[in-house]
């Protein structure tokens, strides 16, 4: 009995497409192919945020709608940034048994995967510390 093989996941690819084009399901896409739900959700669910974003940056607007909206976008943004470390730190051995069963060729990933991951705390760190500024000085400065 023959079995059929399945194409080869890279997991340095997934993580990369996760950090570029997670917040349009990318990676979700290359994982799971054009059928995935959570993958179509990952895109309206960004432009809803980024109205948001839109709404408080260049318009000026502070009220209870603008920052629903931004809580969405938050919301994508992290969900994006923990789908790419738990990504970029799976084991070559976890990898294969989940993408790559059917697969003859095997994961050898370096330090590319972490690398990603490295840049991918990189960037959150930074966004979350500048957020956090912002809101902390709103909430004692009373602006």
């Amino acid at each position: 009995m023959m079995t059929a093989q399945t194409a080869f996941k890279s997991k340095f690819l997934a993580a990369l497409l996760a950090l570029v084009t997670g917040v349009v399901g990318g990676h979700r896409f290359y994982l799971h192919g054009w059928k995935d739900r959570w993958a179509w959700l990952h895109g309206p669910l960004f432009i809803v945020g980024l109205l948001g974003v839109w709404r408080f940056v260049p318009q000026h607007r502070d009220d209870a709608l603008t920052w629903v909206l931004l809580g969405v976008f938050v919301a994508v943004v992290i969900a994006v940034v923990v789908q790419t470390l738990v990504i970029g730190l799976t084991s070559d051995e976890r990898w294969d048994a989940r993408w790559n069963q059917g697969s003859a060729r095997r994961s050898a990933n370096g330090w590319g995967p972490v690398l990603i991951v490295i840049f991918a705390l990189f960037m959150s760190v930074g966004s979350l510390t500048g957020g956090l500024a912002y809101v902390l000085q709103r909430f004692f400065g009373g602006a």
